[in-house]
């Protein structure tokens, strides 16, 4: 089994690279002093953001490859484990910025971090930057760079962690960008999601009572959770959530209408456990029990 290089601490990351440790808790890590190496499998105990300069090594999550090029964002959560061990010795070129949660202990940061989803978006969902928006990203770190050099004062947390959120607000414009400039692969998932919706909702797994998740179309499309939350949320103004239960209740509709089967076998075959459960669900979607809406239809 591959060992995995652990980085608990800005420091530690720091040393690896050859850079200078000016905060404990938020560095901006200039890769290009880092010395030759091979790739390798590493864990980061922080939140860590790259920015690529060139082709650099291969830079892996879970099963595949980061879509990544020259000028390309990629982001990484705490307790994530990225790359792969290789013989190839390459160079490290780029920046990252590299930050601890305790940094944003009693900032709003610290309550918001968790709807940036892109931290834990996976294979093929980096962030790939116009040059504008590279210069952007870079004057963001340039203002981390130089409250990090600055004497610390009691300015100096409140500065630096304001950056970082002005930097991660630019992140999401961009990545709204990116969705928008990518609308036909985009078309193109939502048109399989669809399928494969509709022929769960048809299948032996929701006869097995397995509701759909979003979770299990995210692994179908090869997806992380998240990003394709985010674009389903793009494409159709619906979270994924509420575009499965919307199909739920559309089929659960046109089956009421067949008074050969019961409101329990229709609740078996649409996935739920318990009829009662699809009675509590249906209701509070449509306004009427499944028994008054076919009575309706009568």
């Amino acid at each position: 089994m591959e060992e995995i290089t652990h980085f608990d601490t800005i420091h530690e990351y720091n040393v690896f690279n050859n850079n200078k440790t000016l905060h404990p808790l938020v560095s901006v890590v200039h890769l290009d002093k880092a010395a030759p190496r091979h790739n390798r499998r590493m864990r980061f105990g922080f939140y860590a953001i790259f920015l690529k300069k060139i082709y650099c090594g291969d830079l892996r999550y879970g099963l595949g490859k980061y879509d990544y090029s020259e000028g390309t964002l990629v982001f990484i959560a705490p307790g994530q484990v990225i790359g792969q061990y290789s013989e190839d010795i390459y160079q490290p070129q780029g920046i990252a910025l590299v930050f601890h949660h305790d940094l944003l202990i009693g900032t709003s940061l610290a309550k918001n971090i968790h709807q940036y989803h892109f931290f834990s978006y996976a294979v093929n969902e980096a962030l790939h930057l116009s040059e504008k928006e590279k210069e952007i990203v870079l004057d963001c770190f340039s203002k981390i760079e130089y409250e990090l050099e600055h004497p610390i004062d009691k300015h100096s947390k409140e500065l630096i962690v304001s950056n970082i959120e002005l930097f991660l607000h630019y992140c999401q414009r961009f990545y709204d960008r990116q969705f928008i400039t990518r609308e036909q692969v985009n078309k193109g998932i939502l048109t399989r999601f669809e399928e494969l919706l509709n022929n769960y909702l048809l299948s032996e797994k929701a006869d097995e009572n397995e509701l759909p998740s979003v979770s299990y179309f995210a692994r179908e499309l090869h997806l992380s959770a998240n990003y394709f939350s985010d674009l389903i949320k793009r494409e159709t103004g619906k979270s994924a959530m509420e575009y499965i239960q919307n199909k739920i209740i559309d089929i659960a509709k046109e089956k009421l209408f067949d008074n050969n089967k019961s409101i329990q076998e229709i609740a078996f075959e649409l996935g739920f456990k318990y009829p009662q459960h699809f009675t509590r669900f249906f209701k509070r979607r449509v306004g009427y029990s499944p028994k008054e809406f076919r009575l309706l239809g009568k």
